[in-house]
């Protein structure tokens, strides 16, 4: 299955909405490294939420080769030990920076968190900066 625009704005679309109803319905922002560690931390009164939340993450793989025959299509065109490299490094700047894309990016930019804005801001310019530096350094 060829990715299109239209895939994006669907999948952008919902996780919007998605974000919505947390907020309307349970009064949380979703934030996916918040939520995930939160399981790990002190008893929380939210923890089968965020239990039920994780897991529907987990499962929107299957539901999706369930409705369309195929699993979703996920290219990343980098070595592993790149890949690890850059999980711990989005791990560490989620928790320096309180929060991740999902938890400032969707959800503090839809409430004009300022906070969040300067959290984007900086996500935006450390992404540009650790591009130009890939491609200038050759790891492409």
């Amino acid at each position: 299955m060829a990715p299109t625009y239209a895939d994006s704005f669907i999948g952008g679309m919902l996780i919007g909405l998605s974000s919505l109803i947390l907020l309307l319905l349970n009064g949380r922002i979703a934030g996916i490294s918040g939520i995930f560690a939160s399981l790990f931390g002190q008893a929380d009164r939210q923890l089968w939420g965020n239990l039920a939340f994780v897991v529907g993450l987990i499962l929107g793989p299957l539901l999706f080769r369930g409705a369309f025959g195929d699993w979703p299509l996920v290219r990343i065109p980098t070595s592993l030990p790149l890949l690890i490299v850059a999980g711990l490094l989005v791990g560490f700047g989620t928790r320096l920076g309180s929060g991740c894309t999902s938890g400032h990016g969707v959800s503090g930019l839809a409430r004009l968190s300022p906070r969040s804005m300067a959290a984007v801001a900086v996500f935006m310019f450390v992404a540009v900066l650790t591009v130009y530096l890939k491609r200038a350094g050759g790891w492409i």
